[in-house]
Parts: structure tokens; sequence; C-alpha cells
């Protein structure tokens, strides 16, 4: 023991002696009982070796790792303001929470964001606004060699799996989109009981995991996946390259979350983590990638197949249309995920590092698909961070035909944004297997919330379109969106990002300038 501890355990006993010899019984017994267990633990902390600030501090450095383990929550209660919260603002957080329950969901005295700032957003208004007369506006999807296309809600709920997700958290999702009448994506995690029994429109995700489609070997499993697929509750596949949180990575589901049921319903052996690899086994190259969209296509029964991924290199997104030209094998629908993209678990320099945001990402792909004459039977799903019917309607300026959102739906369950997703001690019974957690999520009013969400940001959506004079979704464009750029400078998005000529990109020379390169790169036989 060093001359500094034997100082602190000197400091700790000196001042309990005197007390002690102070009193009496039973005054002492009742000292004992509150002074002895300090001593205690400052002897504990004095001989471990793990922490030198306990080490240090005894007993009194306990503190440090106490306030460590509150300090989220004091600071989303008490520090934090309405806009500055991080990932998602308290004023999103509650104009969900206000639609869910079906509050008031008005602001009195004005915006309290600063309209002055850079980056500030907004539309512009008509000074012959329409009438909002169509408040559940329908998107169809499936090209011409779609056999049963879908007509899709303009906002739906983005891909979460069964084990990321509990059992109730998935039934109060499902079961809010049957009473709604939007889709929900089950995520790579495979169908599972909870995503059919509500009844619910399903979009079903095929990772690199192929869970639901799997052979034991891990590869695709032509016909467990079309005995699936064609299910009435199935309405789209996706195919999922990548995603925004971990572009690259695959999925990951730790084994503390991996129930017998998970792992009986992916295919997978329990006690280890369920990681899906980063790359497809059932292809590998463009070319290759629009021959599974047409196979899955067929065995689906002509159910719109379309793929998922978050934009990196810009010339393999390129090398994809490359090969819908060469081919003639078009997706029904891309959803472009963006960089900011959230998730239960990913490593952190995915997180924050990795992968093109958002709009810069949509503005790519609705640009490449107009300059290589694509776009017509395409439709285009924007998936982030989607809370308010502005969030989606901008989306939908920028190049969207509909928006998928996951924490606004999971805000809608009663999510508090404690960031505990990959722990499994998720303290709303969202993002856990336990459960006595899970116990706690009332399906039937939670399925309501989440229906009444949706049904308040889609009718808030028509009456901002009509306020633009907008009476259709496909008329909105880049110009109708706002941007301050810096000081006294607002530009358009459609200034911001030049638009492009329709079939520019096939002409070597009507192509754009800032296209040449990562065209001449693109290839369709190789990523």
């Amino acid at each position: 023991m060093t001359l500094r501890q034997s100082f602190i355990v000197f400091a700790i006993a000196a001042p309990v002696t005197i007390l002690l010899a102070s009193l009496k019984w039973p005054s002492i017994l009742w000292a004992l009982i509150i002074v002895l267990p300090v001593v205690i633990l400052g002897v504990i902390d004095l001989i471990q070796t793990r922490h030198t600030v306990r080490r240090l501090y005894p007993f009194l450095g306990r503190f440090r790792y106490m306030l460590e383990a509150v300090r989220p929550e004091i600071q989303q209660y008490f520090v934090e303001s309405d806009t500055s919260g991080s990932p998602v603002p308290r004023e999103f957080r509650s104009l969900v929470y206000q639609r869910a329950k079906g509050d008031r969901d008005t602001r009195p005295f004005g915006t309290i964001f600063d309209v002055n700032r850079a980056g500030y957003e907004w539309v512009n208004h008509s000074m012959d606004p329409k009438h909002a007369n169509d408040m559940h506006p329908r998107v169809r999807f499936g090209g011409s060699e779609c056999e049963q296309p879908y007509l899709a809600s303009p906002l739906n709920i983005s891909a979460m799996s069964f084990g990321s997700l509990s059992q109730n958290a998935i039934l109060a999702l499902n079961r809010g989109a049957k009473m709604g009448g939007f889709a929900h994506n089950t995520g790579e995690g495979s169908l599972s009981p909870y995503h059919l029994e509500p009844g619910g429109d399903i979009i079903w995700q095929i990772g690199t995991g192929y869970f639901g489609c799997r052979l034991e070997s891990g590869g695709f499993d032509p016909e467990l996946f079309k005995t699936n697929a064609r299910r009435d509750a199935v309405k789209m596949i996706e195919i999922k390259l990548s995603q925004g949180a971990k572009p690259g990575h695959g999925g990951i589901l730790p084994a503390a979350k991996l129930t017998e049921e998970i792992a009986k319903i992916r295919n997978v052996p329990m006690g280890k983590d369920v990681i899906s690899p980063p790359a497809h086994t059932a292809f590998s190259t463009p070319t290759g990638l629009l021959e599974f969209v047409r196979e899955l296509r067929v065995l689906s029964g002509g159910k719109p197949v379309g793929f998922k991924l978050c934009i990196g290199q810009r010339e393999q997104f390129l090398g994809i249309c490359k090969a819908m030209l060469a081919t003639g094998i078009k997706p029904d629908f891309i959803t472009v995920d963006g960089g900011e993209g959230g998730t239960g678990a990913a490593p952190t320099e995915m997180t924050n590092s990795v992968g093109t945001p958002l709009r810069d990402a949509l503005i790519f792909v609705d640009r490449a698909l107009r300059g290589s004459n694509l776009r017509d039977e395409i439709r285009i799903i924007a998936s982030g961070k989607m809370f308010s019917a502005f969030h989606i309607l901008r989306a939908l300026a920028l190049g969207a035909d509909t928006v998928n959102s996951a924490r606004g739906m999971m805000m809608a369950l009663g999510c508090i944004q404690a960031r505990s997703c990959n722990t499994d001690h998720c303290p709303t019974g969202i993002a856990t297997q336990d459960p006595a957690r899970t116990r706690g999520l009332v399906v039937s009013d939670k399925a309501t919330r989440v229906a009444n969400f949706h049904r308040e940001t889609v009718a808030n959506l028509t009456e901002l379109m009509a306020a633009a004079g907008l009476e259709d979704l496909s008329e909105l464009e880049p110009r109708h969106i706002n941007r301050r750029v810096q000081g006294t400078e607002v530009k358009t998005y459609a200034e911001l990002y030049p638009p492009i000529a329709p079939g520019s990109l096939l002409d070597d020379d009507q192509r754009p300038d800032d296209w040449q390169q990562h065209w001449q790169l693109a290839s369709a036989d190789r990523w």
C-alpha cells in the first residue's frame, strides 16, 4: 500500500473511530450499519486494480461512475434544448408522441427554429393553394414485368427485424400497418409469425444471410423463398445490398438477443452473434443482381422486386444502370438508405463516417436513372430520418416516390431514445428480447398509436402539398424546397443540384463533366 493510500485509509478510519467512541449502544450499532459498508467499499476500491479512479479515490471515486451512468438521462431531460438533441431533437420526438397519442400537435407563439441560420429549409407556398381532398394518396409499384403491382402509402415502416425488435413491437407495428393501410418492412431477419399474424401488408427483405429462404449451408434456397414469397401478406420483395448505419458490413444480431425462437426462424445456431456476410453469394456483379431480381420476381408470382442500398462509390451504382440497359431487366423499386441511418448495433466508425447522406444519395440516384432513361418504371423509396410531413415532402421533392421511417415508428411505439438497443436492456420493451421488459409493451395500445402517427403525418403531408399549390405527390420537384446556404444566400435544391437532361448519360457529347469519370469507370460486369 502506498503512502497516499495509507493516508486515505487513515482519513476514513479516524473519524469512524472517533464517532464510535463518542456513541453509546445501540447508537454504535446504527453507526456501524451506516459506516461499515462505506469502509468495506473503500478497502475494496484500494485493493482492486481495474479502475484507477477508484484506486486513487476509494469510495468517492464511485460517484464518478454513478454520474456517468445517468449522464444520458440528465442530458436529455435537463440540458438539451428542444432543437439540440441528437440523434433526434425533442421537437420531433414530441411531435411523434403527440400524433401517436392523438394529442394536440400545434405549436404556439411561432417557430423555435432559427430561420436565419445556415441550413434552414422551407417550402414555398402558392398564391393559388389547393384543397387537400385525398388524405390517403397512393403510389403504384410495379413495372411492365410485374404481374401483381402494389399501391403503397407515401409513408411506410422501414426495415426492422424480429430479433432486433421484440415480438410485441413487431406485432404492434404490423397491426398498426393493417389498421392504417400501409406497409411493414420485415428487415433482413426473415418473416416471423409476428409479422404475419396481424395481417398487415409486408415488404419482405432478403439480406446476405438469406434468412427465411436459407439453405443450411447459408446459401439461397429458391423453393423456400417461393413458398414464403407467395403468401398473400407479402406485397413486395426487397434485396438488401447495404444499409446506411453500417454499409459494407452486414447485419448483426448480438448473441445476448438471440433466442431459440429467433434461431429457428433464421435457421442459425444458438450462442453466437448472428452476422450476415457483407456481400451476397447469389450474385457478384451488377448483371448478376438484375438476374437475381428477375428470378425473385418469377418465383414470387410476379410481385414487385427491388433492392436497397446506401450509396458509396458512384460508379458502382452507374454499373447497375449500365446492366439495366444491357439486359433490359429493371427492378420495380430502389430503396435509398442514408449514411445517417439508425440501427441497434453498428461499429462506431461505420455509423459516423461511412456512406453517403440521404439527401445527396437521393438526388444522385434520381439523376442517374433520369440520365439513363430508366426512371419511368422504377420507383424510389427514401429511407432515413422521417418524423414530420416536411421531412417526407422534402424527400419526395428530391426524387423519392415514397419514404420509409424506422425511428419515427419506434417512437410511435413509445421509444424514448435511451440508445440501449444493442444491450437487450431497452427500457420500453421495443428493442429487447427480455420477457420482463416486452411485457410492458401493450400491443393493442401501441398499434393504435402507430396508425395514428401515420394517419396524421400523411394528412399533414397532403395539406403541405395543397399549400404549395400542388394536387399530386408526383408534382413535387427540387425547386419547391429552399435552403439558406449562408447569410442572405438562399437557393432551391434545383439550384444546388443542377438537373440532368433525360438520356444525357448515354451520349458522350451531352454527358455532364462531373459525371464523365464515374460513367467511364462503371461496368455491368464488375462492381
